[in-house]
C-alpha cells in the first residue's frame, strides 16, 4: 500500500507498526464520525432515496400476499452480491437448484445458495436480536460453511492480516491493506455501538457509513463484501424502514462495480465521503424504484393467473403461488406446493402448460426428471433495470 496516496482524515490514516509482525503500511480507521456535513446535492439525493424507499415499503401493505415476492428478490440479491466477488452463476441455475437439483449444482451455484441461507437466517435473527458481532459471526458461519472459503475460518474474525489487490499482490503493492487483527476488537466495538445507538442519524446516512466502515475494517478472511451488503438490508429491517426484504442493492453495486469500489476507496485515500454517499443514495433510489416496478409486474401476472385458476376446481392456485416464488417447476416441486400425489401433480403441471403458463425444458439430471419454466415470470425476474422507466 502506497501511504503517499492516503491523507490523514476524520475517517482514518495510513500507519505502520515498526517492530511488530505487521510492520507494513496499512490503513488505520478512526471511529465512525457521529455527524457528517452533506452538501445540498447529497441532502436532495438522500431525500429522493428516502421517498423511493418509502414507496417500496408501502407496497408491501398494498398488495395481497407480498411474502410470495420475497423469494425472487432474495435470490437476485444473493446472485448479484456473489457476482461482485467473482462467483459465476445465472439466475436460472440458482432457481433450478432451489427446486431440488442441488446435488447437480456447480460450486458457484452452491455459494449463492449458501448466501440465500445466510440471508434468511439473518432476517430471522434480526426479528428478536440487535445487529451485533455475535449475529454477524453466526451468519458468516452459515455463508462460508461447506463452500469455497470454508478454510477461511467461518464464524470467526480474522487473526491474520489481509490485503486487497490483484492476484499475487503483497502488502507493499496492494491497493488497500485493512487494519491488522489486533485493532479489530476496538474497531468492531465502535462499529457495533454506532449501529445500535445512533438513532438520531438518518437511516440511509446511517447505512452508508455502517457499510463503508465494515468494508474498511474487513473483519473476515473471506465474505466481507457479502456480509457487508447484507447488513444494509438488515439495518433497514431493524429500523422498521423495510418490513420485507425487497431491496436488492447489490444489483446496483454489481452494475456499477468500478464506481462502487472507487467510492469506498476514495473515502480511505482522500477522506472524500460525498461521492460514496451520492452513489449509495442513488443505488437505494434506483433499486427501490426497480423493485416497485418489478413487483407490480409480478403481482399483475400472478393475479391474472389466479383469476383463471379460480375457474377450475383444482389446486392450480397453489401451483401459481409456487411459480411466482420460483418459476422453475418439476413434478416433485408441484407436489410439495399442492400436496397432490405424483400423478395428480403431473396432471396439474400439464394443465398449466396447456394454459401457456409453463414450457417444458425436457428431461435432465438425476433420474431424467422433466423440468418446466414459467417464461413470462422469469422474464420479469431476469429483466434489466426497470425502475427508472416505471418512475417516469
Amino acid at each position: 500500500m502506497d501511504p503517499a496516496r492516503y491523507v490523514d482524515s476524520v475517517f482514518g490514516r495510513p500507519a505502520r507498526q515498526p517492530g511488530s509482525p505487521w510492520s507494513f503500511w496499512h490503513y488505520e480507521p478512526r471511529p465512525i464520525p457521529r455527524s457528517v456535513q452533506m452538501s445540498q446535492s447529497a441532502i436532495l439525493a438522500m431525500s429522493e432515496a428516502e421517498a423511493a424507499l418509502g414507496r417500496l415499503s408501502g407496497l408491501g401493505y398494498l398488495i395481497r400476499e407480498p411474502q410470495t415476492l420475497i423469494g425472487p428478490y432474495l435470490t437476485r440479491e444473493a446472485l448479484a452480491s456473489s457476482r461482485i466477488e467473482g462467483t459465476q452463476a445465472s439466475l436460472s441455475d440458482v432457481l433450478q437448484a432451489e427446486i431440488g437439483d442441488a446435488d447437480e449444482a456447480t460450486a458457484d451455484v452452491v455459494e449463492v445458495t449458501r448466501y440465500l441461507s445466510a440471508s434468511r437466517q439473518a432476517f430471522s435473527l434480526v426479528e428478536t436480536l440487535p445487529i451485533t458481532q455475535r449475529l454477524i459471526l453466526d451468519v458468516h458461519r452459515t455463508l462460508l460453511s461447506g463452500v469455497r472459503g470454508e478454510e477461511k475460518s467461518p464464524g470467526n474474525f480474522r487473526c491474520s492480516p489481509v490485503w486487497v489487490g490483484s492476484a499475487g499482490a503483497t502488502p507493499d503493492n496492494a491497493t488497500y491493506v485493512p487494519p491488522p487483527p489486533d485493532q479489530l476488537p476496538a474497531l468492531l466495538t465502535d462499529w457495533e455501538n454506532y449501529v445500535n445507538t445512533e438513532r438520531s442519524v438518518p437511516v440511509l446516512l446511517h447505512g452508508a457509513l455502517m457499510h463503508y466502515q465494515f468494508e474498511t475494517i474487513h473483519p473476515f478472511l473471506d465474505g466481507n463484501g457479502r456480509i457487508g451488503r447484507l447488513l444494509i438490508s438488515l439495518l433497514l429491517k431493524e429500523r422498521r424502514r423495510l418490513e420485507l426484504p425487497l431491496l436488492y442493492l447489490s444489483n446496483f453495486f454489481e452494475t456499477n462495480r468500478e464506481a462502487y469500489y472507487e467510492a469506498l476507496q476514495g473515502v480511505r485515500e482522500r477522506g472524500e465521503i460525498e461521492p460514496w454517499l451520492l452513489l449509495f443514495f442513488e443505488g437505494v433510489r434506483a433499486q427501490s424504484d426497480d423493485a416497485i416496478w418489478r413487483a407490480r409486474r409480478l403481482v399483475d401476472l400472478r393475479e391474472t393467473y389466479l383469476l383463471r385458476a379460480s375457474e377450475t376446481r383444482s389446486k392450480l392456485p397453489q401451483l401459481v403461488q409456487a411459480m411466482v416464488a420460483n418459476p422453475f417447476v418439476t413434478v416433485q416441486s408441484a407436489q410439495r406446493a399442492t400436496g397432490l400425489s405424483a400423478p395428480g401433480a403431473r396432471n396439474l403441471v400439464r394443465r398449466a402448460e396447456e394454459l401457456g403458463w409453463l414450457r417444458s425444458l425436457g428431461t435432465h439430471g438425476r433420474g431424467g426428471r422433466e423440468h418446466w419454466y414459467a417464461s413470462d415470470l422469469l422474464e420479469i425476474m431476469e429483466g434489466p433495470l426497470g425502475g427508472d422507466t416505471a418512475a417516469n
